[in-house]
């Protein structure tokens, strides 16, 4: 195992130093992708602040950061040889199409919601089992089915109903309290960006009056239980809405649906621009207005205008949110090579280069699992009714944040105890590189893949022709030359098998910043 590990250091390095001497394997000078409108705000801003913005990036680079960006999964390694030698210059605004339309996409995505609407069977959320598994599957089907924005959201807050029956109405027992504070704090959180704890005292009373007739009881179906209005109050709700605007609401009436109709208002001051910029903070790791779920007066805009400009095309699309992520991924400034041209501290600050980020836990161990041809079986037998995932379900789809694993843990899967967007840490520590360096499992799935198999089996163990499978496959790009000459070279060192080699370099690129990280 020792020599091993010393084989895997010695080509591990030698790549990275002619990665660090090949940048035009990730970049390339002249644009093939149409300037548009959030460019121009973009670009303006950096011209402004004499920050020059980063070369496009390769179509190896895009292809990569595409699909991991809209489906959660690198490409296939067809998908990859077919694009670098279409010649079409629209095809990768084709390519973003057609992945907007993969059922993975829903499936990707629904990770993001449960994150935030803290889908959990267990302790401190306890949705339990079954009402995670509905909950769950509307979410997928409700993007799926590309419901707008402003439905999807009303259908949560409006909803009454059995939690097993009737999935959004798990909006109101995935909270930390059932009391209207709780309730309010948590609206506001998920659908402002808005920390209702820093409110003024007024402010908090006034928003939580709408959501002081919600009541919950048992039925005879075990942890089966309804939500709904409770109608029976005779005196009318006088309150006022965030924005300071007065509202008084009958007695028969149900203030969430009141609350719902001012918050999802094409002038909400909060609604739309807090998921805008949700998805550009998920799609480039930070806001426009960072903490995401911070917003308040003294936390501007780092580009305002770029802020209004997706505001408004989400309003005018009707809220349908794949058009905003249709734009972003089709501008400039999204497909800027991770390569920084400034050397301006700001320049990650105002967006002029892609940021390098390391892949989620679930994605990385999906790419993992795959390459292996193994999977994980998760079964949860607390609390009932028992679950069981099988090893061919991804992991991006583990729907409750109860059924988890060590590799999950240790690479930051959130809790999702509070619906903060940081409770996911995407951060590489010293015991995730320990993992991937001398981890006995990750050992055994590269010794066993029948990925790597299939591979030698189609090259017939012609060295190059491997060595470009594995970097199609695990990079989404040819090898340069001298790193096809390095690997070669260590081919021939005495003691070493051809498989073994083959498993040396997957170990190795497994290992590699270029593997791990978006970039």
């Amino acid at each position: 195992m020792e020599k091993v590990k010393k084989f895997v250091f010695i080509i591990f390095f030698q790549i990275i130093i002619v990665n660090a001497q090949n940048l035009s394997l990730y970049e390339k000078e002249n644009w093939s992708t149409p300037e548009t409108e959030i460019d121009k705000i973009v670009f303006s801003t950096l011209k402004k602040l004499n920050i020059k913005p980063a070369y496009s990036s390769s179509d190896e680079v895009f292809i990569r950061r595409i699909y991991l960006d809209t489906i959660g999964m690198p490409p296939e390694l067809e998908e990859v040889i077919n694009f670098l030698n279409d010649k079409n210059p629209d095809k990768r605004k084709l390519l973003i199409d057609k992945l907007l339309e993969r059922k993975e996409f829903a499936e990707y995505w629904s990770m993001k919601w449960a994150d935030i609407l803290r889908i959990k069977s267990e302790f401190p959320i306890n949705l339990w089992p079954n009402a995670v598994q509905a909950y769950h599957k509307w979410i997928i089907d409700s993007l799926r089915k590309n419901k707008p924005y402003d439905k999807f959201v009303r259908e949560l807050l409006t909803s009454s109903g059995s939690n097993f029956r009737v999935p959004p109405v798990n909006f109101y027992r995935a909270v930390s309290g059932r009391d209207s504070y709780s309730i309010a704090s948590y609206v506001c959180l998920t659908f402002m960006g808005v920390r209702f704890e820093k409110l003024p005292e007024d402010v908090k009373e006034n928003i939580s009056k709408f959501f002081s007739r919600i009541s919950y009881k048992k039925t005879n179906e075990w942890k089966e239980e309804i939500v709904y209005f409770v109608p029976e109050y005779k005196e009318p709700i006088e309150t006022f809405f965030p924005d300071g605007e007065k509202v008084k609401i009958p007695p028969d009436k149900d203030p969430r649906f009141v609350f719902a109709d001012w918050l999802i208002r094409p002038e909400n001051p909060y609604f739309s621009r807090n998921i805008v910029n949700r998805i550009w903070a998920w799609i480039f790791g930070k806001g426009i207005i960072n903490e995401v779920d911070d917003i308040r007066p003294d936390n501007l805009p780092i580009i305002p205008e770029l802020l209004d400009y997706l505001e408004k095309q989400l309003i005018k699309s009707n809220y349908d949110l794949k058009n905003i992520y249709r734009i972003i991924f089709n501008s400039r400034t999204y497909q800027m090579s991770f390569i920084p041209k400034d050397t301006s501290p700001d320049a990650e600050k105002y967006f002029a280069f892609y940021p390098v980020r390391r892949l989620e836990a679930e994605v990385l161990l999906d790419i993992i699992c795959k390459f292996s041809g193994n999977g994980i079986e998760y079964i949860s037998q607390i609390p009932e009714p028992y679950t069981f995932i099988p090893p061919l379900r991804r992991n991006v789809l583990l729907g409750d944040g109860s059924i988890t694993g060590d590799f999950l843990e240790l690479f930051g899967r959130p809790p999702r105890d509070t619906g903060y967007e940081s409770e996911r840490n995407n951060r590489i520590n010293e015991a995730q590189i320990r993992y991937l360096l001398n981890s006995s499992d990750l050992h055994k799935r590269i010794q066993s893949s029948l990925y790597i198999k299939e591979i030698l089996k189609e090259t017939r163990w012609d060295k190059k022709k491997t060595i470009e499978r594995i970097y199609l496959s695990l990079l989404s790009r040819y090898p340069a030359e001298n790193e096809i000459k390095i690997i070669e070279e260590y081919f021939k060192k005495e003691g070493i098998s051809f498989n073994q080699a083959v498993e040396d370099i997957v170990w190795a690129i497994i290992n590699s910043k270029e593997f791990l990280y978006r970039h």
